[in-house]
């Protein structure tokens, strides 16, 4: 069993595990779907909606926990929903603080002002993004999301698992493509089911811009809803990241 609890919490972060000696940092940019108290608690959408992947990326905290502990490597996860402000977009990207996702509009985004977006850059984004930095000296990021199994109104998404990456470094994804693609019955993802190069991200601030090795995995959120998919996604994922890791480090 993943112990969840952290070991440093902020109103914007929390970090298990900050001296595991191991080669990766793990990080959550959409772990939770929770709207501070100082925002009223709400943003005005149903639960249902709350409880979507609109709102974070369902299953990737306890993912990350659960690979977090297979790499004995740090685990940092953001502590505020996405659409409050999306700590893996750069601040002056059109999408940072969203007001239609998925269909649904976000009552207390529709009219937010430069001032509430300044308070919530400084109270949440940018002290997320100070740990993460000083967390990732001397490691390669591993980036987790999750995405949903299909967008309203489009067609369902095959992939099991997505890796992500960027043309500016795709050493370590292409690496883990590859091993990923030889385990029978999984459906890999190749930049899939998103592009992995958006200037600004958190990629490209901690690992692509510092000359990190990196990777970003997309999991389909149906395929890690419990505890027990969590561990079993982790312990099938972590000697394979070891892998591909060892591999692209060799030929430095």
């Amino acid at each position: 069993m993943t112990d969840s609890r952290p070991e440093s919490r902020h109103e914007a972060f929390e970090i298990l595990g900050a001296t595991r000696p191991g080669p990766w940092l793990v990080t959550c940019d959409h772990a939770s779907n929770r709207v501070p108290d100082w925002l009223g608690g709400s943003l005005g959408i149903a639960a249902e909606d709350m409880a979507r992947h609109i709102a974070y990326d369902v299953g990737a905290r306890g993912l990350s926990l659960a690979l977090g502990e297979a790499l004995d490597s740090p685990v940092i996860c953001s502590d505020f929903s996405r659409l409050v402000i999306d700590p893996n977009r750069g601040e002056d990207d059109p999408t940072l603080v969203m007001k239609l996702y998925d269909g649904t509009i976000i009552p207390a985004n529709r009219h937010v002002g430069a001032a509430e977006v300044e308070t919530r850059l400084e109270r949440l984004y940018r002290p997320y993004h100070a740990a993460l930095a000083e967390l990732a000296e001397g490691k390669a990021i591993l980036a987790v999301h999750s995405f949903t199994p299909a967008l309203r109104g489009r067609p369902p998404r095959p992939w099991h698992i997505g890796v992500l990456h960027s043309h500016e470094d795709e050493r370590l994804s292409r690496a883990l493509i590859a091993a990923l693609e030889k385990v029978p019955g999984w459906c890999v993802g190749d930049n899939e089911p998103y592009s992995g190069h958006l200037p600004g991200d958190a990629i490209d601030r901690h690992a692509l811009k510092p000359g990190r090795h990196n990777t970003l995995i997309e999991l389909r959120n149906d395929l890690i809803g419990t505890e027990a998919e969590q561990q079993d996604w982790a312990r099938r994922l972590a000697p394979i990241l070891t892998a591909a890791l060892a591999d692209v480090t060799a030929r430095v």
